[in-house]
């Protein structure tokens, strides 16, 4: 069975990093094996939330699965607290990464044109680094912007959202996705792919819902790793993880639920497993 090393915090409350990547990973076969950066009372969008740094303790941890000889088939980090806790993951990186395997970075830095409570310029920088060791990226828009020191909100078009994933491709990573891009319709939200290895860009867009679940985020990176590591062609691990995000989303959206306490994804977790009903997905230049 693939082993996917995933670094992220534990949320006691609310659907968010480990409690959304763990249950996806391992729906698709895989064996996650969890390195916790944090632990929080609830994720960080509810107020007043506890938060226990364990950046000692990854150490630790990290120390204990060198003894061991442990080898990853993937290695996929996300939302992390500190610019201490980036160089920890930057020095896992090194260690753990080989030809053998790849790099996932989701840059957990900001949403909506701001960057989350917390984060700091300092940490963008280290994130940047962080995404010159990867095979694999997908900010947001925001974290986009903010990984090409732009102003957050200043890709309006695709055109802009392409030159911004070729720009991004420059610090390193192979693919570089875009999710939350402009679709040029009010009705559509598109996620943009490049490809820097053959310099093709994909496009997937989907309805959009006039609903905001925190863990999205999340959950779209925990498919784009499954799929990658599965073979899957860039487009078809683009159109799977778009289409599990808009299925949940809908799912969600139907009932009277508390939009913070993320999206049901459980009731559409068989998605992962079955047959795509179509392909959307565009070649665009």
């Amino acid at each position: 069975m693939k082993k996917i090393a995933a670094i992220h915090d534990l949320s006691g409350y609310g659907r968010a990093s480990l409690t959304v990547a763990i249950p996806i990973l391992s729906y698709m076969g895989y064996q996650v094996c969890p390195l916790p950066t944090a632990i929080l009372s609830a994720h960080s969008e509810y107020r007043n939330f506890r938060s226990f740094d364990l950046s000692d303790q990854m150490r630790g941890i990290i120390d204990h699965w060198k003894e061991l000889d442990l080898q990853f088939d993937a290695l996929y980090s996300g939302y992390l607290a500190s610019e201490r806790q980036m160089n920890i993951v930057s020095d896992f990186f090194d260690h753990f990464g080989n030809d053998r395997n790849f790099i996932l970075v989701d840059p957990v830095l900001g949403d909506h044109g701001e960057l989350y409570t917390g984060m700091t310029p300092n940490m963008v920088k280290g994130m940047r680094q962080l995404c010159s060791k990867a095979k694999v990226i997908t900010p947001n828009l925001t974290e986009a912007a903010l990984l090409l020191d732009k102003e957050p909100g200043s890709a309006t078009t695709c055109k802009e959202t392409v030159n911004w994933c070729r720009s991004l491709s420059d610090l390193g990573p192979d693919y570089v996705i875009i999710t939350s891009a402009p679709s040029g319709t009010a009705k559509k939200v598109a996620t943009i792919a490049y490809n820097r290895k053959d310099g093709r860009t994909w496009r997937v867009s989907s309805d959009y819902v006039a609903a905001t679940y925190p863990g999205t985020g999340d959950a779209f990176a925990s498919v784009i790793t499954g799929c990658l590591l599965n073979d899957d062609s860039l487009p078809e691990a683009l159109e799977r993880a778009v289409h599990f995000i808009n299925m949940g989303i809908k799912a969600t959206f139907g009932y009277d639920h508390t939009p913070l306490d993320g999206m049901n994804q459980e009731k559409v977790l068989h998605y992962l497993n079955e047959s795509l009903p179509y392909f959307t997905y565009e070649l665009i230049s």
